[in-house]
């Protein structure tokens, strides 16, 4: 496959492991901008980067919305920059939840096993006094 060659929907998906369903909920999301020929979609390699770009913001946590907000500063023409530092700023911030949220599971994981070891020596605690009443 050359790169600058368009792809079909199947092809799209095989590559990047999603379903036609979200090739074309991203087209309706006006993320990605295929060639239509009736009914079917060709991608070219730009929509390729924009998808590669797209599932990583997801992956990220990153909301549809600052998607498409970075995706279209692509073209400002300074070279990136503006894109770049607010990619940035919103990868800042998405790192701070992600450790906020890593944090509140590390507590409630530990505040668990607490849980689980009380509920032990209880179980424990109650065999061994239905075995003295045996």
């Amino acid at each position: 496959m050359t790169d600058d060659r368009t792809m079909t929907i199947r092809e799209m998906c095989d590559a990047f492991d999603v379903t036609p369903r979200t090739l074309r909920f991203y087209e309706a999301k006006e993320l990605l901008f295929p060639i239509r020929e009736g009914q079917k979609r060709l991608f070219t390699k730009r929509d390729r980067a924009r998808l590669k770009l797209i599932l990583r913001g997801k992956r990220f946590g990153f909301s549809l919305e600052e998607i498409r907000q970075l995706l279209d500063l692509y073209h400002m023409g300074d070279q990136q920059q503006t894109q770049l530092a607010r990619t940035y700023e919103i990868a800042q911030q998405r790192l701070s939840d992600m450790e906020a949220q890593r944090d509140e599971l590390t507590q409630a994981i530990d505040e668990l096993k607490e849980q689980m070891r009380w509920g032990e020596k209880m179980l424990a605690s109650m065999d061994q006094t239905k075995k003295a009443a045996e």
